[in-house]
């Protein structure tokens, strides 16, 4: 989860402020608002992750798609949080926590099989992030993995030009 959470970081600062708040449609979600998606869900999912529901009472899923962080400032503050909570209670598991059984929404689930779950939620979403950063920087755009034409070594590079 470090990586995903970096990953949208190191998109995110790509950024300038506006681009975080901008929505490509009036239907779609910015970088803000998936942001508060994430930090809503897992603020939910792993407060108390052994002990009480993942869906927990207070949390109202709906807002959390109304924009209400207005500056990078709280967007950042709010990620950071929820994700510290996130690796608070990761780190707090012992390996026989593993196959314990949790709730989300009342579905029973091992731990593993909750964690999981978050995983793969948090990595659409986060790839959803990545792609907007990347339609709104267009050409400055700096890519967080490898860039398009250098995924062989140099000298593989120079293997294939005598091959074409």
């Amino acid at each position: 989860m470090e990586g995903y959470k970096r990953l949208a970081e190191e998109a995110m600062a790509q950024l300038g402020d506006a681009d975080l708040f901008r929505a490509p449609a009036a239907e779609s979600n910015s970088i803000a608002v998936i942001v508060q998606h994430i930090g809503g869900n897992q603020r939910s999912r792993f407060t108390d992750l052994l002990t009480t529901d993942g869906e927990k009472p207070h949390r109202h899923r709906d807002q959390e798609f109304e924009p209400h962080l207005a500056t990078r400032a709280e967007l950042l503050a709010s990620w950071e949080a929820s994700w510290q909570i996130v690796f608070h209670s990761l780190d707090s598991l012992q390996p026989g926590d593993l196959l314990r059984t949790v709730t989300i929404r009342g579905q029973p689930l091992t731990v593993l099989q909750a964690v999981m779950r978050q995983v793969a939620h948090y990595a659409h979403h986060i790839g959803q992030v990545v792609l907007l950063a990347k339609q709104w920087k267009g050409a400055e755009w700096q890519s967080l993995s490898i860039p398009k034409g250098k995924s062989l070594s140099p000298e593989a590079l120079v293997a294939e030009k005598k091959w074409h």
